[in-house]
């Protein structure tokens, strides 16, 4: 691409935002924000599932996939030193949300 001012500005607000996250006490808020929102996204997901009863099945098959999708990123590289990037990581928190609050969901109703 060429070097325009807007390449430029794009590739300097990447580079400082990037450097702002490095911070490890940054990188656990948005991990904790990611969570949060996950069990946000488990209720909300429920909850619009629930009205339609003949979308439980999908709705259930499809978040099944995304999770399985999700943890085969997340822990493909256990066994390695190296770190996941943050937009892993934060997926991660959002996937282990959703599925906390589909379990507190599950025994809220005694199912």
């Amino acid at each position: 691409m060429q070097n325009t001012r807007l390449n430029r500005l794009t590739d300097a607000i990447a580079e400082q935002t990037g450097q702002w996250l490095r911070n490890p006490w940054r990188r656990i808020s948005v991990m904790v924000i990611c969570f949060l929102f996950g069990t946000f996204l488990g209720v909300a997901i429920s909850t619009i599932a629930g009205q339609e009863a003949n979308w439980d099945i999908s709705v259930a098959f499809m978040v099944l996939v995304v999770t399985e999708i999700i943890s085969w990123l997340a822990y493909r590289n256990v066994g390695r030193k190296t770190k996941n990037p943050l937009w892993l990581d934060s997926l991660n928190a959002l996937k282990i949300g959703v599925n906390y609050s589909f379990f507190l969901l599950a025994f809220l109703l005694g199912s």
